[in-house]
């Protein structure tokens, strides 16, 4: 499959989808809740799509010049940025465009939280207190040095960063308005896996098995595959959320202020 045909089929498609989706539900009056509406929720996601690219692009460089993961040069258009192909970073772009939409139209339909909110210190302690140990096992299996945890390594040492920061700020927060979160979240992840997984079968692109640990999902997808999907969807997810959460700017004010 090429990987053009790959971004129309499994992002483009679905981003038209929420897309109309959104505007539709615009029309019939479906609106953010007013919790959710503090900034532009459009401009906020298409700030997360320059962090994305600027955040990622030099780890998938990394990648890709390592060969912890390579791509078919025969099923992509020939232009690369750096090691990577044009196409991956139009995947950068497409998949946090797809995850934002689909928060928008997920707070459209799903009802805004029925009790008020109420700060919980230890849920963002705790939460935070997760990823600093995922965060450093990560670090550990970099430094260990052993080939086979090479992918996980980098992913965890990479990606867990902007989610120790939001998780630390605002875990309660995301808790608050864990529908939305959760229904954008998890399908989110899923999705992407399973077409991930395809792209894998049909030689898009191949992950290296001697720098992955070996363990598949359904004997196709290397399970780093699954976690880099639920890692860039949760950075995606989470951002957007705390960034036009209301909660989020009466936090903010306090941390200014003191």
């Amino acid at each position: 499959m090429a990987y053009l045909n790959f971004l129309a089929v499994f992002v483009g498609i679905p981003v038209l989808f929420f897309a109309l989706l959104n505007f539709t539900l615009h029309r019939l009056g479906f609106e953010l809740p007013s919790s959710l509406r503090t900034w532009p929720a459009l401009t906020v996601v298409g700030g997360h799509v320059l962090l994305a690219l600027v955040y990622t692009t030099p780890w998938d460089n990394y990648l890709v010049a390592t060969r912890v993961w390579w791509y078919n040069p025969d099923l992509v258009l020939g232009i690369t940025l750096g090691y990577v192909p044009f196409e991956e970073y139009l995947f950068f772009v497409g998949q946090t465009v797809l995850l934002g939409l689909a928060l928008l139209a997920a707070g459209r339909l799903l009802p805004d939280p029925s009790l008020s909110f109420h700060p919980q210190p230890y849920l963002r302690l705790g939460s935070a207190g997760l990823a600093l140990v995922a965060w450093l096992f990560g670090l550990l299996l970099l430094l260990w040095g052993h080939p086979p945890g090479t992918y996980m390594g980098l992913e965890l040492a990479w990606g867990m960063i902007p989610l120790l920061i939001q998780f630390t700020f605002g875990a309660d927060i995301l808790w608050h308005h864990r529908r939305p979160v959760l229904w954008t979240l998890l399908p989110g992840a899923l999705f992407l896996s399973c077409a991930d997984a395809l792209a894998i079968r049909s030689g898009t692109w191949t992950i290296d098995p001697e720098q992955s640990l070996g363990v598949t999902l359904g004997g196709i997808l290397p399970v780093e595959e699954f976690v880099f999907f639920l890692l860039t969807s949760s950075m995606v997810v989470f951002g957007v959320t705390l960034v036009i959460a209301r909660e989020s700017h009466v936090r903010a004010r306090w941390f200014w202020a003191g």
